[in-house]
């Protein structure tokens, strides 16, 4: 009796799935859909030992998904799939989930502000269900996802580690909800980007599972050209166009730019970025007092900053010093996820910025939207906190004495699957991920031409969430349509 009892105990102590069915619809591009939503909590196992002797599947970890699969006839399997996440590390996929792609989202105006709150949800008429069924992921420790009892957090916390754990979950959806035969594609934003490159990777090695395309939405595929560390002279270059860009945007530049399309105006940027300041940077102290004088001219011309400024930073203008120097003079700040936001910080000196004003004006009204919608509009019943972001980043495991760098994992990617497509999406006033950055490290993958066709880049006049910018929404959805082959 007493045997039994401890076995109805275990029993009752395993994970269980903790999931939640129900039918919606809304209205997406001019049409109404009806579809179905799966919300909720799945385990996953994985096979453990003991000196050496299998013992059977072990629950790990629980991940938290919501998943949208359209209501029509036919046959399930010929409907594309799409895997979608954030980054961070460290954030849920709230954001492209309640911002981007689903049915509904957050409501906001057309330049992304908050207009009333709490932020109420709406139909999202930009919506890419009507071309995919969509599966939002938050990986280990963010949103409801956690590691089960017996196993640490700590664990899943890392490059290699966050792959793994995302790939496994992908690997028994796609086998309980039977869409081996459908097309699959993964949709990261930030961090989501490595994320997907490593999962492309990840999924073909170990269960041969490969994808049909990658959309990566304001990538970091090499962090060597994010971080100014240091002797890294890469990241003062890569991140001078968006400085332009950001000028450009609140006229600070000089006159004649501003009468340039912001098209035209990068063109030549880019073209000063790569050629004489990336020499000058090269030359370091044999550079001239006649030739730091004139960069110095001309850094000033395209970024607004101040000449002396430029010439006192040594004509390397870091990115928090430049969000606070842009608009020093109106007592702002302006947005590293987003340039066009602008704040305040406690006092108008300091050589960086205190914090982001395009993080801190969103996330409340981000975060209040998706926890009602899952509770009142989905019926998913929880009292553990949604973690909309944690910091993760400040314990994750990138590489060792290195940069992440994934340039050669691309090229395997896509010269292994010749029916791979990437798609790079990028924000004219990203300062997180720059576009130049982006265009850098695809030009150093060296693809053959028989697979560049399946390589497209997108600009939108947006941020990092390049779609809190709703005519760049617009955007997206008729270049999506091509993209997915609508």
């Amino acid at each position: 009796m007493a045997e039994e009892n401890a076995k109805e105990i275990a029993a009752a102590e395993k994970p269980q799935d903790h999931l939640v069915t129900s039918k919606h619809c809304a209205a997406v591009n001019g049409k109404e859909l009806h579809y179905t939503v799966t919300v909720g909590t799945m385990v996953v196992s994985r096979e453990s030992t003991k000196d050496g002797v299998y013992e059977g599947e072990k629950p790990c970890f629980e991940i938290f998904f919501t998943a949208y699969t359209l209501d029509e006839p036919g046959d399930i399997a010929e409907r594309p799939l799409t895997f979608s996440f954030n980054g961070g590390p460290g954030s849920a996929s709230l954001w492209v989930h309640m911002g981007f792609l689903g049915p509904r989202r957050v409501s906001l105006d057309a330049d992304g502000n908050v207009t009333k709150f709490p932020a109420p949800v709406i139909d999202n008429e930009y919506s890419i269900l009507d071309m995919t069924d969509l599966v939002f992921i938050d990986p280990v420790n963010t949103g409801f996802s956690r590691a089960v009892t017996g196993c640490k957090e700590e664990d899943f916390y890392g490059y290699q580690n966050d792959v793994s754990s995302v790939g496994d979950f992908i690997r028994l959806y796609v086998t309980r909800y039977e869409r081996w035969a459908s097309p699959k594609y993964l949709a990261g934003e930030s961090y989501g980007t490595p994320r997907s490159v490593g999962l492309a990777k990840y999924l073909s090695d170990e269960y041969s599972l490969d994808l049909n395309g990658l959309m990566l939405i304001s990538t970091a595929n090499d962090f060597g050209t994010l971080e100014f560390d240091p002797g890294n002279e890469l990241p003062f270059v890569l991140f001078l166009p968006t400085y332009a860009a950001d000028a450009w945007y609140y006229r600070k530049a000089d006159p004649k730019y501003l009468a340039m399309s912001i098209e035209d105006y990068m063109a030549e940027v880019r073209e000063f970025a790569g050629g004489d300041y990336l020499t000058a940077l090269f030359k370091g102290s044999r550079l001239s007092a006649e030739e730091r004088d004139s960069l110095a001219e001309r850094l000033s011309a395209y970024t607004g900053l101040k000449k002396q400024y430029i010439l006192n930073s040594n004509l390397r203008i870091e990115i928090s010093a430049f969000c606070k120097e842009l608009l020093r003079d109106e007592h702002l700040v302006v947005g590293r996820i987003d340039s066009r936001y602008t704040g305040t910080d406690r006092n108008n000196v300091g050589s960086s910025f205190e914090d982001d004003p395009s993080g801190y004006q969103l996330s409340g009204a981000f975060g209040g939207a998706i926890n009602d919608y899952f509770r009142r509009e989905l019926g998913f019943k929880c009292e553990r906190p949604y973690k909309t972001s944690s910091p993760l980043w400040k314990n994750w495991k990138y590489c060792e004495n290195s940069y992440l760098r994934q340039q050669d994992t691309i090229r395997d990617d896509m010269a292994k699957n010749k029916d791979l497509k990437v798609w790079v999406i990028c924000g004219y006033f990203d300062l997180a991920t720059p576009f130049f950055a982006a265009e850098w490290v695809y030009d150093h993958i060296f693809l053959e031409p028989e697979f560049q066709k399946n390589l497209s880049f997108t600009y939108y006049p947006s941020g990092h969430m390049i779609y809190l910018h709703e005519p760049s929404l617009a955007q997206f959805r008729k270049d999506a349509e091509k993209w997915y082959g609508n």
